[in-house]
């Protein structure tokens, strides 16, 4: 089960306010949205914690009769009535300490994969600017990493602390019945040990800070690295990538050792303290013991409930370093949380109809950067409905920028694109795109099966829609070769697929979406001979009767389209058809003669038949519709 799958145990983290907020309190804003809702396993696993603790306190109570009554007195009775005693509180403490673990497992989990939902749900909201600006793998450490650390808020701080409290309290109960002095005398270098903590909390936390920042860098670096596993070997740079990676853990390595100390550096110092403690009480009441003021059971029950206070007292003693670690990955976990997508549906959105979806694509004046740099400069362009517009230019023209925009994946910083007269921004986001298909040199498969692959276009098709979709794109003899057939998984990006076949499980997934509008961003451009032509006659289906829009790098696909935009430093320069782009000279005409200068028109190395009609450079007759 994958955690899109699993039961919801949260309805998601509450709009960021002043009051309930992931910034202004960060402990109160997690147990008020992923703890509330199993507040009553939580109560039951706290009472089984309590339990569990006040059985510390009861055995070393039971340790003086079994002393004065049992090994100095005798007595049989008693010893039977404190073996039984004895062993009911352990069964009492091993069914308590069982059931609350389970308890805190199953929950610690639930809150664990909770957070990891909704951190994913909003994530997936940002804008595209955002996923710029931060790799996948530190979202990966962020949903993953992050999360994981906070799970022992719950588990450690929260829960564990219960259990230990109850312990002290039993405990130190049995230590002043037997003899207030003595507790007196066990715990007076306590209050020395406030300044030291508070300066390792300090350490612990700044240290976490740099521990997760490093685990974020080695999650990047692993991501970079798979992701680009065939150029480095390519490369040879296998022992150069793995010196790199071998770098960045140094500083993580660091870190976690210093948040390790700080986290260390309370138990210890309790040690030292109790150690001074026991010296004491050992020289005050070894004296009161001979000189038979007090019982030698007295002092080995109070002896007991000191040296058990020992391992609670510890345990608390980690649980400010444990909060302080969390805290950290609270506060990395906020920051994503408070960033809010500037892309959103307007107060009363428009839903685009059919007069829309059938009308021009216009930008009028648009002007748009990243980052501050200029890359559209006020451009004008329109994309005539049910037809085929191509964009050329140069890289950096702003080709994909267009792309971006008409999809709304990033909005105009001036200017308006418009889809039927109508600004982009009145539209609900999500049937705006719903009115596109986009097909791109990058296939964006995911690790499933062709099926699923061609589905991710629309769910709710049958099975005889998917088939029919995969015949046009080609998709259907190739995918009878293989063992499963339409249910043969692609691995991962599609890797068990040739080039070829990912391009037409693209095209397929583009067909059964059946959107009005079609967006191609030279999906052929990497293909060989063979596989480009089968690729472009299911383009030619696919781009049939739709409003398509073309990002051309080789002029022989685009040459029969009906109308050429030329885009330079983010705005038109010129456009017009093949022929009278040609006619007039200019940028066009320059890279057309780039590319083609050792050949005439006529005779130009052959191009596999593109959508749009006219003939290609070989002369070969092209259909209707549109063109890769």
């Amino acid at each position: 089960m994958t955690p899109h799958d699993a039961p919801r145990v949260a309805a998601g983290p509450p709009p960021a306010t002043a009051r309930n907020s992931p910034r202004a309190r960060p402990l109160r804003w997690f147990m008020a949205t992923y703890l509330r809702p199993h507040l009553g396993l939580i109560l039951v696993a706290m009472l089984l914690m309590s339990v569990e603790g006040a059985m510390l306190g009861a055995l070393s109570y039971m340790v003086r009769p079994m002393f004065d009554d049992v090994f100095l007195a005798g007595d049989g009775t008693a010893m039977v009535l404190v073996a039984v005693v004895i062993m009911a509180l352990f069964l009492t403490r091993a069914v308590a300490g069982f059931g609350q673990l389970v308890i805190v497992t199953r929950v610690g989990e639930q809150v664990k994969i909770a957070m990891q939902s909704d951190l994913l749900r909003h994530i997936l909201r940002l804008d595209s600017a955002y996923f710029h600006a931060h790799p996948p793998g530190e979202m990966l450490e962020r949903v993953r990493g992050d999360t994981e650390a906070l799970k022992m808020v719950w588990a450690t701080v929260i829960a564990s602390s219960v259990r230990d409290i109850v312990a002290l309290v039993s405990l130190f109960t049995v230590a002043v019945l037997i003899d207030p002095l003595w507790t007196l005398i066990a715990v007076a270098a306590v209050p020395a040990l406030v300044l030291p903590i508070i300066a390792l909390l300090r350490l612990t936390r700044r240290a976490s800070e740099a521990a997760r920042a490093a685990a974020s860098d080695l999650v990047i670096r692993l991501d970079e690295i798979f992701h680009g596993i065939a150029q480095i070997k390519l490369n040879t740079q296998e022992e150069l990538q793995a010196r790199r990676f071998e770098k960045v853990t140094v500083g993580y390595l660091r870190a976690m050792t210093q948040a390790a100390a700080g986290i260390a550096g309370a138990p210890a110092l309790l040690d030292i303290v109790a150690g001074i403690g026991f010296v004491g009480v050992m020289i005050y009441g070894g004296s009161q013991i001979m000189d038979g003021t007090k019982t030698v059971g007295e002092f080995m029950s109070f002896f007991t409930a000191m040296a058990l206070v020992f391992e609670p007292l510890r345990r608390l003693g980690r649980v400010g370093g444990a909060w302080a670690q969390a805290r950290v990955s609270l506060m990395r976990l906020r920051d994503i949380l408070d960033v809010q997508p500037t892309i959103s549906d307007p107060k009363e959105p428009r839903m685009p109809g059919s007069a829309e979806a059938q009308g021009d694509i216009t930008f009028e004046g648009v002007a748009f950067g990243y980052d501050g740099v200029p890359v559209l400069r006020g451009l004008n362009l329109t994309a005539r409905a049910g037809e085929t517009t191509a964009l050329v230019g140069p890289s950096g023209a702003g080709k994909s920028t267009v792309f971006n925009l008409l999809a709304r994946l990033a909005d105009v910083h001036a200017g308006a694109v418009r889809l039927g007269g109508v600004d982009l921004r009145e539209f609900d986001v999500a049937a705006l795109r719903g009115l596109l298909s986009v097909v791109s040199q990058e296939a964006g498969l995911f690790d499933e099966t062709i099926r699923a692959n061609i589905l991710f276009g629309r769910p709710e098709a049958s099975a005889a829609e998917v088939e029919a979709a995969a015949r046009a794109a080609f998709v259907w003899d190739f995918a009878q070769t293989l063992p499963a057939g339409l249910d043969t998984p692609v691995g991962p990006r599609g890797s068990n697929l040739s080039g070829g076949q990912r391009q037409r499980v693209a095209i397929a997934r583009a067909l059964l979406r059946d959107a009005p509008i079609l967006l191609l961003d030279e999906p052929t451009s990497a293909l060989d001979t063979r596989s480009e032509a089968q690729v472009q006659a299911a383009l030619e289906r696919l781009s049939r009767g739709r409003t398509t829009l073309v990002i051309a790098h080789r002029l022989s696909t685009i040459r029969s389209a009906r109308h050429i935009v030329v885009l330079d430093r983010g705005a038109v320069v010129d456009e017009g058809t093949h022929e009278e782009l040609l006619s007039r000279g200019g940028l066009y005409a320059g890279l057309y003669a780039m590319q083609f200068r050792d050949d005439d028109a006529g005779a130009a190395p052959a191009a596999p038949a593109a959508p749009g009609g006219g003939t290609d450079v070989s002369g070969h007759r092209k259909r209707e519709g549109g063109t890769a």
